[in-house]
């Protein structure tokens, strides 16, 4: 079990340069999205490319930053009974809904969005827009953050696992979100 939970707080690290890459993107579509209305509106020039690009960083940002989300046990859930759990009930829970729903979904997402981003890549498919730009970049985030975030999935029932068996601390309380 060591040396499993030595790959799952691997995964923890990659997953947490993945939410730094996310934290930038949001800053860069900002940025690109507050130029773009500036030269529309003050010079009257524009471009489907600088629409794209911030629709390109939306995609990293929701796709890299997802596996983040689920390592810091923030991400959503069905508070009516959670909340209520005591003991390692929530973890149990956590188990089943990591095994049964997260992992199955996630490896489906990646295997079926692998091969659309790989046709895109060799053909070199462009936006049917002017302007428009290379589609693959987009694409990739798709294979990339659905298989990430399978492996965080791995990465938290390692952990859960060891923690059941006593050989993992970790912070197992839940604060529901503020209604």
């Amino acid at each position: 079990m060591s040396k499993l939970l030595k790959i799952a707080l691997g995964v923890d690290k990659v997953s947490e340069q993945f939410g730094h890459i996310a934290a930038f993107t949001v800053l860069a579509a900002a940025l690109i999205s507050a130029g773009n209305a500036f030269i529309r509106y003050g010079f009257d020039i524009s471009s489907n490319g600088w629409l794209e690009i911030q629709w390109y960083l939306f995609a990293a940002t929701v796709m890299l930053g997802a596996p983040l989300v689920l390592k810091l046990n923030e991400h959503v859930r069905v508070d009516i009974l959670y909340g209520k759990l005591k003991g390692n009930l929530p973890v149990y829970v956590d188990l089943m809904g990591l095994i049964l729903f997260l992992l199955p979904v996630m490896g489906l997402m990646a295997w079926l969005s692998f091969p659309l981003f790989l046709k895109m890549y060799l053909t070199h498919e462009m936006s049917s827009n002017a302007g428009g730009l290379i589609r693959w970049p987009a694409m990739l985030m798709l294979p990339l953050g659905f298989g990430w975030m399978f492996l965080q999935g791995l990465s938290e029932v390692i952990k859960r696992v060891a923690y059941l068996q006593g050989i993992y601390e970790m912070n197992t309380h839940y604060e529901k979100p503020v209604q």
